[in-house]
Parts: structure tokens; C-alpha cells; sequence
């Protein structure tokens, strides 16, 4: 699992992004992907997956 840090989660639209903490690259996630709620500087493990823009957080959870 990798490990990273919540930029940004809008729970009306649903969705947000994830810093990682090695590479510091930014990942999509959409609620959809997310085991437990999550907000704005949280720190989350989670897995990724190819979506159809690129890689998405999936079963994103609090570390």
C-alpha cells in the first residue's frame, strides 16, 4: 500500500486528490474509492488502479 496525504476532498462533488508521501505525485480519488471518510490533511494509505485518466486512489483508509 502506499502511503499519502489528503490535498483536497470535496464531499458534495465526491471526489478529491492525494499527495504521495514518496514520490509526492498527485492521485484521484473518487468516493467510490474510499474505505473510511476522509477530509483535508489526512493521512491514508491506499492501493492504485488505472482509471481512465491514469492512476486512482482505491481502497483509500486512514493510516
Amino acid at each position: 500500500m502506499s502511503k499519502g496525504v489528503v490535498k483536497f476532498f470535496n464531499e458534495t462533488k465526491g471526489f478529491g486528490f492525494i499527495i504521495d508521501t514518496d514520490s509526492s505525485k498527485e492521485y484521484f480519488v473518487h468516493v467510490s474509492g474510499l474505505v473510511d471518510k476522509v477530509k483535508e490533511n489526512d493521512e491514508v494509505e491506499f492501493n492504485l488502479e488505472e482509471g481512465r485518466k491514469g492512476l486512482n486512489a482505491v481502497n483509500v483508509k486512514l493510516a
